[in-house]
């Protein structure tokens, strides 16, 4: 194994000026630094995880975290995570990936052991428990999410934030119907879990339908639904139940998706003929589907990789902070087309 000492007899150097240029510490000429960066290069020599962290109070190692929660959708969530660590290794960072719900503990076990040099945030609530803690931490943060409804709201935290604009995202999945000439609509939303938690996400983007449908006259309905065949069937029925002139629908739950295009070929309404359907989901789901789906995507990956390079610009000394939300891009597929006619209706509504 090539040790620093290695380095430095093969440079001609001592041991500590190789030491100060790798920590960076004092001054070292030009010529002399590129005389150990060859010897480094030529021998191998890959320095001690724990003495540069020791000798630079750097770990070189970003925690994220990443609490698995109940109605979550796991795919998208670690297709987050997995543009995270190859960002992160671009830039020369590992990653520590914490899971557990533990809240703020988790927040005062990074910042207390020093075990990163900074943070990445997801699963944001509105009225999210870590939010005065990473504020007040030493290590930067960054949120992928809102902890707020409004960006200005956001902004005011002082933290860095990450996010498809949902708002946004819900807005343009009504326009679209409504170009169609849909006017009654309804959503299968999140699963329940994650609207009782407040989850930011999924708040605005109901925000965004419900302003985008009294703006162009469209009567909405929301239910949130697990993402069990049996749940989508009792929210469907119930839906068709309540309003049976209902010609689209908006589905943001990915686990949703194929229990509701089977339902709905069982029941024996043809996709888009009968019913529209668009969704707020990643690519490979909306492509993937039974029926290709008209679909805002949910950017995971970019979404990752921009976490990661607003927290590098911090760590190295840019002042990167607020809020960076990514605008929806929806794609029309097979699932949408022109609102049926009433009379083209009656053999599923009855009337």
């Amino acid at each position: 194994m090539v040790t620093l000492a290695d380095v430095a007899r093969h440079a001609g150097v001592s041991a500590s000026t190789v030491s100060y240029v790798l920590s960076g510490k004092r001054s070292i000429s030009g010529p002399t630094r590129e005389r150990i960066q060859h010897s480094i290069d030529t021998l191998g020599y890959r320095p001690h995880a724990g003495a540069r962290a020791l000798a630079s109070s750097r770990t070189d190692i970003l925690a994220l975290m990443m609490p698995l929660r109940t109605g979550l959708y796991v795919p998208v969530m670690m297709e987050i995570a997995m543009a995270v660590t190859t960002t992160a290794r671009a830039h020369g960072y590992d990653v520590l990936l914490l899971t557990g719900e533990e809240g703020p503990e988790a927040v005062r076990r990074v910042e207390g052991s020093a075990v990163a040099d900074a943070m990445i945030v997801m699963d944001v609530g509105l009225d999210d428990p870590r939010i005065p803690l990473l504020r007040a931490a030493e290590r930067p943060a960054v949120l992928i999410g809102l902890p707020a409804e409004s960006v200005e709201a956001a902004d005011a935290t002082g933290l860095d934030c990450v996010d498809l604009d949902f708002e946004a995202a819900g807005a343009r999945c009504v326009e679209h119907l409504a170009s169609l000439g849909h006017t009654a609509v309804a959503v299968l939303g999140e699963p329940p879990a994650v609207h009782e938690r407040g989850t930011g996400f999924a708040a605005r983007t109901l925000t965004g339908l419900r302003a985008a449908a009294g703006a162009h006259g469209v009567g909405l309905l929301h239910r949130p639904v697990d993402g069990t065949y049996a749940a989508v069937a009792a929210a469907v029925t119930r839906v068709f139940e309540e309003r049976p002139g209902t010609t689209a629908l908006v589905v943001q739950n990915e686990a949703a998706v194929e229990p509701l295009l089977a339902l709905l070929r069982h029941q024996g309404r043809a996709v888009p003929e009968d019913v529209s359907v668009v969704a707020i989901c990643p690519d490979q789901v909306a492509v993937h589907a039974s029926v290709p789906l008209t679909a805002v995507s949910v950017p995971a990956r970019e979404m990752g990789r921009r976490a990661v390079e607003r927290l590098v610009a911090r760590l190295a000394g840019q002042d990167a902070r607020g809020t960076e939300l990514i605008a929806p891009r929806l794609t029309a597929r097979a699932s949408t087309a022109p609102a049926p006619r009433a009379e083209d209706r009656r053999g599923h509504d009855g009337r």
